[in-house]
């Protein structure tokens, strides 16, 4: 699965460092690479410590990790919609992610200036909330124009369709993000074709410093306090102490820098962890001799939709799922312990994946 995540916000937040932190992880954990697409686009591999237990049982000749790609957008300035600065290059790139990683300026330094003069994590937030609501505001009201037609004529689809870009552009004007709506299921196809910008789930990235890395701060708690009611997640990073951890040679040298700053792992880790979780995601693994590989499908996925993120074949030929969870492995040592104990699954294709599931295909083609 293609899955991409942008990063967005105003000019001097932070972005462009916390992308560069991004492409710099390897630095921080070398099983987890980062290759260059476009300038601007990475390729990140998500850590997972799982992988590295099954490797220590299994011993296979290599291990690869589920990835994602991050994109960092051009910063965005007020009249984005409008094609101000580089505003539709802008709205065209976010328009591909699958979900919104929003940083927000939280710290105070007069060497760095703010586009506004001041810093309001709160007031930046709702320049670009404004912005991309004013785009799928346009969007709506073309859908509207064309369907108009066809809806008076007495097509049904058409006119449900209608009734719907008309209920989102009254949610958009009244200045809400459409994330924020509630669909029934027959309203989802409708929604996906219009390929709306605030739809997608959006992480707040609270870009802080050095003393607020820990326990946040002021600007902090009035982010929490402004998207309570969004069931987004809060992620607070500093993204220069993150600069500054992938200057260390050696793992030993980071884990003291993070010790001493009472932080157990990196920021980074944690954000792409949390952008995972916040596409909805699962992961199995496959795991033999030659290979422990982790594989993402979406949440809710049957066995034979996760045979197909390995190959088509394995979906159209579906004929059961061998599965093992995680926990079983981990704890009886190998398969055939598993199967001993009694904790050994043949599944069909009504199975649902479960996080942490470890299965091996049967499929005839």
């Amino acid at each position: 699965m293609a899955l991409k995540c942008g990063i967005v916000g105003l000019p001097n937040v932070g972005k462009s460092t916390l992308f560069n932190c991004l492409s710099n992880a390897k630095a921080q954990s070398a099983n987890y690479p980062f290759c260059t697409i476009e300038p601007n686009v990475g390729t990140i591999s998500v850590p997972d410590p799982r992988l590295e237990k099954l490797e220590a049982l299994v011993k296979p000749e290599r291990v690869l990790p589920t990835t994602m790609e991050i994109v960092d957008i051009a910063g965005l300035v007020k009249g984005a919609s409008k094609g101000e600065g580089l505003g539709n290059q802008f709205l065209a790139n976010i328009r591909e992610t699958d979900a919104i990683i929003h940083v927000l300026r939280c710290f105070d330094d007069d060497n760095i200036v703010h586009v506004d003069g001041s810093v309001d994590p709160i007031r930046d937030k709702e320049v670009i909330d404004y912005e991309l609501q004013l785009k799928d505001l346009e969007t709506v009201e073309k859908r509207l124009n064309s369907l108009a037609r066809t809806a008076k004529s007495g097509d049904k689809e058409a006119k449900r369709a209608y009734d719907l870009a008309e209920r989102i552009k009254r949610h958009l004007e009244s200045g809400e993000s459409v994330r924020s709506m509630e669909f029934e299921e027959s309203e989802w196809p409708h929604v996906n074709e219009l390929h709306l910008i605030t739809v997608k789930p959006v992480l707040y990235l609270c870009n802080v410093d050095e003393a607020s890395v820990k326990d946040g701060n002021k600007y902090v708690d009035m982010v929490k306090e402004a998207v309570k009611d969004e069931g987004a997640e809060v992620l607070v990073i500093g993204a220069q102490i993150e600069a500054d951890i992938t200057e260390f040679d050696t793992f030993e040298e980071r884990q003291m820098f993070m010790e001493e700053l009472g932080l157990t792992e990196s920021g980074v880790n944690r954000l792409i962890r949390s952008a995972y979780k916040l596409l909805a995601l699962d992961t199995y693994f496959t795991a033999g001799v030659k290979e422990v590989r982790a594989w993402t499908v979406p949440r809710g996925a049957t066995a034979p939709q996760a045979a197909g993120v390995i190959h088509t074949d394995f979906e159209k030929g579906f004929i059961r799922a061998e599965v093992m969870k995680y926990e079983d492995f981990i704890k009886y040592g190998s398969e055939a312990a598993v199967k001993e104990a009694g904790k050994f699954g043949v599944e069909g294709k009504e199975y649902i994946v479960q996080d942490g599931d470890i299965m091996h295909f049967r499929f005839n083609v």
